[in-house]
């Protein structure tokens, strides 16, 4: 990102915005103080990553996989959200700030279920994210149901604002569909290309 790395006060001066009526309790501070070094890699970083998707036993696997394609590269940083320590108690706030100061927000999703739904509201309802946002997409039209390890409806797997953000994103040419795990790396892999 090659930007100088972040303080504590403007860390605090992003947290008092999102917070909107609210401040930051001095626990919160005092782990937004924290968090300031675990950012570091955000910013040394040529390129950031914040791969994002949900955290089931599988999915956690795959997002893990992503990260890890991506970490290949070199001079890249890719993190998880739970890779940035549990200080934080507002994850509303530690999301924000994170894909804030992240080059990239890769999404991979595979279903409707979990708190992953909350961050794609945020790609589309803030421009800032649409404009750096991947989404790696599983489709199931042609996938045997006894090989799927998720609890998913294969027929229905997307909430309708799902698949419309999904539009948006292909229309923008960032959106990779994907059905098994060698296509998701497939994904990641037109992702790193299509940076160089």
């Amino acid at each position: 990102m090659s930007e100088d790395p972040v303080t504590v006060d403007e860390l605090a001066e992003k947290a008092d915005e999102y917070l909107h009526e609210a401040s930051l309790t001095p626990k919160e501070y005092e782990a937004l103080k924290q968090s300031v070094a675990e950012l570091t890699p955000i910013f040394s970083a040529e390129e950031s990553y914040f791969v994002l998707g949900s955290y089931g036993k599988h999915e956690i696997r795959r997002l893990q996989l992503v990260k890890d394609r991506l970490n290949r590269q070199p001079a890249a940083y890719a993190f998880l959200m739970v890779d940035i320590r549990s200080e934080w108690t507002n994850t509303y706030l530690k999301f924000r700030l994170l894909a804030d100061y992240t080059d990239i927000l890769v999404g991979v999703a595979e279903h409707a279920q979990g708190g992953f739904l909350v961050e794609q509201g945020y790609f589309m309802a803030l421009e800032e994210y649409f404009a750096k946002t991947h989404v790696f997409n599983r489709k199931y039209n042609k996938v045997d149901a006894d090989t799927i390890d998720t609890n998913v409806n294969i027929d229905n797997p997307y909430s309708g604002m799902q698949t419309a953000i999904f539009e948006m994103l292909d229309d923008a040419g960032r959106l990779c569909q994907w059905t098994t795990e060698d296509e998701l790396v497939e994904c990641t892999e037109a992702l790193v290309s299509g940076q160089e």
